[in-house]
């Protein structure tokens, strides 16, 4: 691999399991969802070994614009201006509630910008999709118009820019000892090599969780890809959406395409 190199890792974070994950991505780029397809795979099976964080590396010179068109806080529903750094924003105004707040925020964003059924780069629209993120609206409103956000999305452009990451998306492995380097890997590669970076970087053999069932796969991510299910269960793109249709003629899931991309969501019970 030529796009490796270690790096020195920036202030400590606090890693409860041997690896933490540093993981660079546009959220709007397409290559975040292959990205997200092998880290979920990842997580299924060697979630016991690493934590991780998501760095967000929008490609902007600088954030002067969006302030200037703000003046400098964005308060009052009145304001709809589009910009592609409030998708950014936003998730970090999500993530002052907790990772998992954003994540739901993040899919809920990815979801709509995949299926191009919303402008997710409109801040009227991102205050929409808070509301169907099941986070708490009124603080993601405080937090939104806040420095806070802002502050916290230009520290991830701190981030990638002091750790030299010109290439999204990008991981950076790094281990438990504050003096070891980290493993930046730049671009995507296959499966296996995410699996025996890691096995390397613990230094013993890694022993795999067992697969979940359909059921608790769609309850803990609620939305997937066909990519998502074939990769997971290593079984072929036709295979996946075979079962996939199964449960949806179950109605356990439901499916949502354009001409683009297929996702399939697990179905709220009324």
């Amino acid at each position: 691999m030529n796009n490796v190199q270690l790096l020195s890792k920036p202030a400590a974070p606090s890693i409860t399991k041997p690896i933490e994950l540093y993981i660079f991505l546009d959220p709007l780029c397409k290559k975040a969802l292959t990205m997200q397809t092998m880290l979920r795979k990842l997580t299924v099976e060697y979630e016991h070994y690493f934590t991780w964080r998501y760095i967000l590396s929008t490609k902007l010179a600088s954030l002067n614009t969006l302030s200037r068109r703000t003046k400098g806080c964005m308060t009052g529903a009145e304001l709809d201006i589009t910009h592609p750094a409030l998708p950014s924003i936003a998730i970090k105004a999500a993530e002052l509630q907790g990772k998992k707040a954003a994540t739901r925020y993040l899919l809920k964003l990815q979801e709509h910008a995949l299926l191009k059924t919303k402008n997710v780069t409109s801040y009227s629209v991102l205050i929409e999709i808070a509301k169907e993120s099941n986070i708490d609206f009124d603080e993601f409103i405080s937090d939104f118009g806040s420095k806070e956000a802002a502050r916290a999305f230009q520290c991830d452009l701190h981030i990638t820019h002091e750790m030299e990451v010109d290439e999204i998306p990008t991981i950076v492995f790094f281990n438990e000892c504050i003096e070891d380097e980290g493993l930046k890997v730049s671009g995507m590669y296959a499966y296996e090599v995410y699996v025996q970076i890691l096995q390397e970087m613990i230094n013993e053999e890694i022993t795999c969780n067992p697969l979940p069932t359909f059921d608790e796969l769609f309850n803990r991510f609620h939305i997937l890809t066909t990519s998502d299910v074939a990769e997971i269960y290593s079984i072929s793109h036709q295979e996946a959406e075979r079962e996939l249709k199964k449960r949806m003629l179950q109605q356990k899931i439901e499916r949502l395409a354009n001409d683009d991309v297929t996702l399939w969501r697990k179905k709220c019970i009324q």
